[in-house]
């Protein structure tokens, strides 16, 4: 049987919207979880299953094919007359731009974490990250029924591993067997479990001092028995403020504790006014007022995912910061501040088509979306993923969130001349989609380069070009472009005389050539006497110097730090010529190689590598094998992170990504810059890049 939707909730007052991010490790429940509460809101008939690809919120092809969530899954529901955004973003720190784009439109984190596995360094990781933007969390312990589940200790890990504030709310009631039947809720008095009594203290305690809230102090000193509703205000008070976190529990596929969690939703977890808006500017980056939660305030929202729709086409999910979004109006499109990413600044005016409120992949018709909300519009041709929707008549900007950048190479080209033509509107649209790709042709080797975070990242990118834009690609190994220099010093003579009849070719340079400094590139001068090259040739014999270097002399490896000097020749009254004079230049470049024989050169970056102290030997050892050498480190203890200086070779980066994901147990990232070219071993060397 089918699984039924309802229609869309309808549009509330800021305060009783509620956008939540579900945050944490792959696999840890999420979109299990988001399933559950949709059943339970009324907004599905029946619970789909991850194992079987039949959840609302991964329809995506390869998200059925891989059973995991590879992009951002948004659903609207509607609870105790409030609307709730649930934004289902990947645990994989592949995709780590779709979390972030949950992030960015949320109000709130809540954290799902696994009774089995724990709190592990990456969701560590990501708390910090919502700690340092003052993003309020909450922790929900899901997988509560399965094997090795041990909620205890999981609870004892978050509050260890997270920080101070972090409070249980739920305990978990068993059955004589053992089994989950319910959860025990701390907020109300009289709970029967071990301990109950002390952790309802600490937690009431928690609320209060966090809230500041003097009167229900006074009652709970004198003794007043607080029941849930007398805590709720204080306790939405104290999440707000982004530093007490409670610990709720669920077993989403028995429905257990999904009342409660959705209570917690609604009465516990900050609405859009509380969490503030982002500051904006004008377009061209002059001030602009701040902004508020308020429907009847100027336009500003912002697009925080892309997908195309083969009927729909381009469909642009956006977050209202201020001002109300309608059918069919004029919006301006700004993109600023991605130009580094292959996303150049735009801006233009277009006319939205339809606005609708997301159930996963499907999209239910609103009259309007007001600030604090979340829609989904259709036909904004122009709009890409972090470009910002604004009034034609008062444009506004909001800066991107930031990104990592991608840091994984890899070589597409067309598998056919049809998908060739193809190829490039294909890549035009991911790129448009997913902000953390980046698209290069590299002009050294020609390749066309497509820079993904990870491994995982680029299969679902390659399989996006096939299912959703019909192309066929093949995948090639990566050349890292390899140049040479001189390996002495050389006076050379560039000799073209040839004689045919009528008018004949007559140059004759001869260049000193020797190694420049690294990173001179091709340095050219000239030290005639007696005009033996008169001076309109000087310029000849430069211009084929260079394009002989440009070309190189040993397959297509360029001649780098390289000076050239012209020093003698002779020319010819009738004869010479400017190509004569530029045919001898590119000769004399090739004498000079073979005369004082040339080193082959690869180029090395600059490497920054952030990990938690744990993994730095890891990471030592993984870079030294790299022929890396390390320049340095620095530690930051109250963030548990050291950033590792080396200098790698640049071949030696091509799969590094996933190596360091590896070492680090997904914890780890890394920055590079280009730093010139050094001697190639020569097993590289042996056969030409």
């Amino acid at each position: 049987m089918a699984k039924e939707t309802v229609a869309a909730p309808s549009p509330r007052p800021a305060e009783q919207v509620r956008n939540v991010a579900l945050v944490g490790h792959a696999a840890a429940g999420k979109t299990t979880l988001a399933e559950a509460l949709l059943v339970a809101t009324g907004a599905l008939n029946r619970a789909g299953r991850v194992e079987d690809g039949t959840t609302c919120l991964d329809s995506e092809e390869v998200e059925v094919r891989q059973q995991r969530s590879v992009s951002l899954g948004v659903a609207t529901v509607e609870h105790d007359g409030h609307r709730i955004t649930l934004l289902d973003t990947p645990g994989s720190p592949d995709f780590v731009g779709e979390l972030r784009a949950g992030l960015r439109a949320a109000d709130a984190a809540l954290f799902v974490v696994s009774a089995v596995n724990g709190v592990d360094a990456g969701t560590v990781q990501l708390w910090e990250e919502c700690a340092a933007v003052g993003m309020p969390r909450a922790v929900v312990i899901t997988q509560l029924d399965r094997a090795r589940a041990d909620v205890e200790e999981t609870v004892r890990l978050c509050q260890t591993m997270l920080g101070t504030g972090v409070y249980p709310v739920h305990l978990v009631e068993r059955g004589p067997d053992g089994s989950v039947t319910g959860v025990v809720n701390l907020l109300q008095p009289g709970a029967e479990a071990p301990d109950a009594d002390r952790l309802r203290s600490e937690l009431i305690e928690g609320i209060i001092g966090e809230s500041e809230d003097e009167a229900l102090m006074e009652r709970y000193l004198a003794g007043d028995e607080l029941v849930q509703g007398d805590l709720m205000n204080d306790l939405e008070t104290a999440v707000a403020r982004g530093h007490f976190h409670p610990v709720l529990c669920a077993a989403p596929l028995q429905g257990i504790g999904m009342d409660a969690l959705l209570y917690l939703l609604v009465n516990g977890f900050p609405c859009p006014m509380e969490h503030g808006c982002p500051p904006v500017t004008r377009p061209d980056g002059s001030p602009a007022p701040g902004l508020s939660c308020d429907p009847e305030g100027p336009l500003v929202a912002e697009v925080v995912k892309t997908t195309t729709d083969p009927y729909l086409g381009r469909v642009s999910l956006v977050r209202v910061f201020s001002g109300t979004l309608r059918p069919d109006t004029a919006v301006h499109v700004s993109g600023h501040g991605m130009a580094d990413r292959g996303h150049p600044d735009h801006d233009v005016d277009e006319r939205i088509g339809a606005v609708s409120s997301p159930l996963g992949a499907t999209l239910r018709p609103v009259a309007a979306c007001p600030a604090g909300d979340i829609c989904a519009v259709a036909r904004l041709a122009a709009a890409e993923t972090g470009d910002t929707l604004s009034s034609p008549e008062d444009p506004r900007l909001v800066p991107p969130w930031d990104l990592p950048t991608p840091q994984l190479p890899v070589a597409v080209e067309a598998a056919s001349r049809a998908d060739e033509d193809r190829l490039a509107t294909a890549l035009s649209r991911l790129v448009a989609e997913d902000p953390t790709v980046r698209l290069e042709r590299r002009p050294d080797t020609g390749q066309l380069l497509l820079w993904c975070v990870g491994e995982a990242h680029a299969e679902v990118l390659l399989e996006r070009l096939r299912s959703r834009h019909g192309v066929a690609v093949n995948t090639v190994p990566v050349r890292v472009p390899m140049v040479e220099t001189l390996a002495g010093s050389a006076r050379v003579t560039g000799r073209l005389v040839k004689q045919s009849g009528g008018h004949g070719q007559y140059a004759i340079v001869v260049v000193e050539a020797e190694p420049g400094e690294p990173g001179s590139g091709v340095v050219f001068e000239q030290r005639i006497v007696g005009g033996t090259v008169p001076s309109q040739y000087h310029g000849s014999v430069e211009k084929g110097i260079r394009a002989q270097a440009e070309k190189g002399v040993n397959g297509d490896r360029p001649i780098v730090d390289v000076r050239f000097t012209l020093v003698d020749g002779k020319a010819h009254s009738v004869d010479s010529s400017d190509a004569a004079f530029q045919s001898a230049g590119a000769l004399a470049v090739r004498e000079a190689a073979a005369a004082a024989g040339t080193r082959v050169l690869e180029p090395w970056c600059e490497v920054e590598v952030a990990v938690p102290g744990e993994y730095v030997g890891a990471v030592m050892s993984d870079l030294s094998g790299r022929r890396a050498r390390v320049t340095g480190s620095d530690a930051d203890p109250e963030r548990d992170r050291t950033t590792v200086r080396a200098e790698v070779p640049e071949v030696e980066l091509l799969g590094y990504a996933g190596a360091l994901r590896s070492v680090s147990h997904g914890t780890g990232s890394f920055t590079r810059r280009p730093m010139g070219y050094e001697p190639a071993p020569a097993s590289l060397t042996a056969v030409p890049a």
